[in-house]
């Protein structure tokens, strides 16, 4: 069987977690990366897996002729990339998240998703972990009863963990879609990072089969260990009628019902080799959609832009102080709209305090 040809338009540390997953897959082979800030970085990176590198991403595009391209760079370079990849008509695409980071970015992606003829996945790999997989096979089941709710939430913010988190509560519930969001925000100096988002949030989610959640971002969403590195700290449980599940990274995974129950914790050595596993299940995913036009990977570009318009809604619900229902349609100046908020809600609280000093 031929192989699918696969290159990487950037060579950093998330990098290394697609291309490791290669070592898994059979029915692709990695032939070429590109990364054109460092070329340190790319002889290293293109010597360790044994591909070609390139200083020019067209130029690796247009040589390699890959089926499958994976752009993992800052999430500021993913519109003109992938605008570039559809351009030289590649088969195939796998972007990391979050898929946007604003407004305008979201916006030009929608209208990229209705016009190319590019498969457009998002990496989001968790749904192909083994353990997560294990707890959505068990609320299918039946045995625990119907979904009632789900707890999701991340202690890093919105862009930086919390797009994970709404895809792994809707790959629990089946992909019902977000129909509301009601919650509030605080601390606009989260916008100044790599991934802008607010420091912390806080949601009641809405999706459109009846079950309810809580999503929760930031240094205010519980701590699931004891360790300092915040990224650690993710955690899902669905809780169903019968019985719940329970899933996070870098804990414990566990599933509680008469008839089922089992867990545990997850080890460093497990988690890294999970986390291969799963993204080694996401790629070849990709490459089910590239042969069955009617199975699109479970993490589309269409999923995942409903996933944003959904954190646009509790931005804008943060403003409104109401519930706003998804689809939303935001305002050009709603990050400026909110940013503003946050400032002032700083400045009366700081007043407020030396008031009563």
């Amino acid at each position: 069987m031929e192989k699918y040809r696969c290159a990487i338009i950037g060579c950093g540390g998330r990098a290394h977690g697609h291309a490791k997953a290669y070592q898994l897959i059979n029915r692709g082979v990695l032939v070429a990366c590109a990364n054109l800030s460092n070329a340190e970085r790319r002889q290293k990176f293109a010597l360790t897996y044994g591909i070609t590198g390139y200083a020019n991403a067209v130029e690796m595009i247009e040589k390699e002729r890959p089926d499958l391209v994976h752009i993992v760079t800052m999430p500021d370079q993913w519109v003109l990339l992938m605008q570039m990849v559809s351009d030289l008509g590649v088969t195939a695409c796998l972007v990391e998240k979050p898929i946007a980071c604003g407004v305008e970015d979201w916006q030009e992606l929608c209208q990229l998703e209705a016009r190319s003829e590019t498969k457009f996945g998002v990496c989001k790999q968790f749904r192909w972990h083994p353990r997560m997989v294990d707890c959505r096979q068990a609320l299918r089941s039946g045995n625990l009863g119907d979904l009632l709710w789900i707890n999701f939430f991340a202690r890093m913010n919105l862009s930086a963990q919390g797009t994970h988190m709404i895809d792994w509560a809707m790959s629990l519930n089946d992909d019902s879609p977000v129909t509301q969001v009601f919650g509030n925000i605080s601390g606009a100096g989260g916008f100044d990072s790599s991934y802008p988002a607010p420091n912390a949030s806080v949601a009641q989610v809405m999706f459109a089969n009846g079950v309810c959640g809580l999503w929760s971002t930031g240094l205010t969403a519980p701590e699931i260990m004891d360790d300092s590195e915040i990224y650690k700290h993710t955690h899902v449980a669905g809780y169903a009628e019968r019985g719940h599940v329970i899933f996070e990274e870098f804990g414990r995974w566990s599933i509680s019902s008469p008839d089922d129950s089992r867990g545990g914790k997850i080890s460093l050595e497990d988690r890294n080799r999970y986390n291969d596993m799963a993204q080694a299940n996401l790629t070849n995913a990709m490459f089910q959609w590239i042969e069955n036009d009617a199975k699109p990977v479970e993490t589309n570009l269409k999923i995942a832009l409903h996933q944003w318009n959904a954190v646009l809604g509790l931005y804008a619900s943060s403003i409104c102080r109401q519930p706003i229902d998804v689809p939303f349609n935001p305002p050009d100046d709603l990050l400026l709209q909110l940013q503003t908020a946050l400032e002032e809600e700083k400045l009366s609280n700081r007043t407020q305090k030396q008031k009563t000093e």
